[in-house]
């Protein structure tokens, strides 16, 4: 029994240990590192969530077990594998962690939005070279399984087709820039909305109303769609007007352009320098036709300025003077013995 007493101080201590710096050291190195917000940092840190206390434990058992030198070989042996095994998949555990996040900010930093493509191919192939690393630990030869995988591969790949299609035409999609996470897209069908992430299988759009439009990425790749965030995010709004023929059109503009700018420095006023201006178009049956053109930051914002505007400018055209006519449609009956008696039966 006396024997025994060191592995199980050695399990004992390294157990407390693993559970100080976990609900110690970590929580405050984490508040830390939020305060200070060093790019990555973040990343590393929640990589090493709950990781640490299994360490360790494994060293606790480690140091136990080469303490005690009465344990039968083949067990001792077992033990070790054992715990080797276990240290190689929480090491690869942190390390598909740490890959998917710096990937995804990454991505992040250069673009301007995510995906979740990348970061699990980037994660799946940690966790392929972890399972690779535990099987050569544990005494298995990885090349046989390797060659095997290389023969099966054509079969899986016949037998995951439709799913390998979606994954290049996500690849496709990503690649190309013809679609990234955060555009606002409107597809051939009538579904439109903001893209808010692309995985290997399918693409999810939200739409205005916050209902998921999920859409493989194969059949996105190859249906016509109109992406509003491209080449430029900014979008310009196009307002249609009318007037009455009897309005001084000079005035008309000339108040028309400063409640736009008014808009403008309201809504999108980083874009000011695009000044907006009025096109005429036409004389309608009812009033001269004209259109205002003015720019704002993104597809969404078309909402609201084009609400704030037309509140506005109806009523500064009340202030003005200034009629926007509608169409007035008069009825001529035409019939015989109106008015008159009716007949007798």
């Amino acid at each position: 029994m006396l024997q025994l007493i060191l592995p199980i101080g050695i399990i004992v201590i390294s157990l407390v240990a693993g559970v100080i710096f976990d609900k110690f050291i970590y929580k405050k190195l984490k508040e830390f590192v939020v305060k200070q917000k060093i790019p990555g940092s973040e990343i590393i840190i929640n990589s090493l969530h709950h990781t640490t206390f299994i360490w360790f434990a494994l060293a606790g058992c480690y140091g136990a077990l080469l303490s005690y030198s009465k344990v039968n070989p083949d067990l001792t042996d077992f033990l070790r594998k054992s715990i080797v095994v276990v240290f190689v998949y929480s090491v690869t555990l942190v390390g598909a962690r740490l890959t998917a996040g710096f990937v995804d900010l990454y991505i992040t930093s250069s673009e301007g939005v995510s995906t979740s493509l990348f970061s699990n191919i980037a994660q799946t192939t940690i966790f392929i070279l972890g399972i690779l690393i535990t099987l050569q630990t544990v005494g298995l030869q990885i090349t046989p399984i390797l060659t095997t995988l290389g023969v099966s591969g054509i079969a899986v790949g016949l037998a995951l087709k439709d799913t390998l299609e979606n994954l290049f035409a996500g690849f496709y999609l990503i690649i190309s820039k013809q679609l990234r996470s955060g555009d606002y897209v409107k597809i051939d069908g009538g579904y439109e909305g903001y893209v808010t992430d692309i995985t290997w299988r399918h693409t999810t759009i939200k739409e205005l109303s916050n209902n998921a439009i999920i859409i493989p990425n194969s059949k996105l790749s190859s249906t016509i769609f109109t992406n509003y965030h491209l080449p430029i995010k900014e979008v310009t709004l196009t307002i249609n007007i009318g007037v009455g023929y009897d309005s001084d059109l000079e005035h008309v503009e000339r108040v028309t352009v400063e409640l736009a700018k008014e808009v403008m420095h309201e809504v999108a006023p980083e874009l000011i320098q695009d000044e907006p201006y009025v096109r005429y178009n036409k004389f309608g049956d009812f009033s001269i036709d004209f259109s205002v053109f003015l720019k704002v930051n993104d597809f969404f914002d078309q909402r609201l300025a084009r609400h704030i505007f037309l509140k506005k400018l109806h009523k500064l055209y009340q202030q003005e003077g200034i009629k926007i006519p509608s169409p007035n449609v008069e009825f001529y009956l035409q019939g015989h013995g109106i008015g008159a008696d009716s007949p007798k039966m």
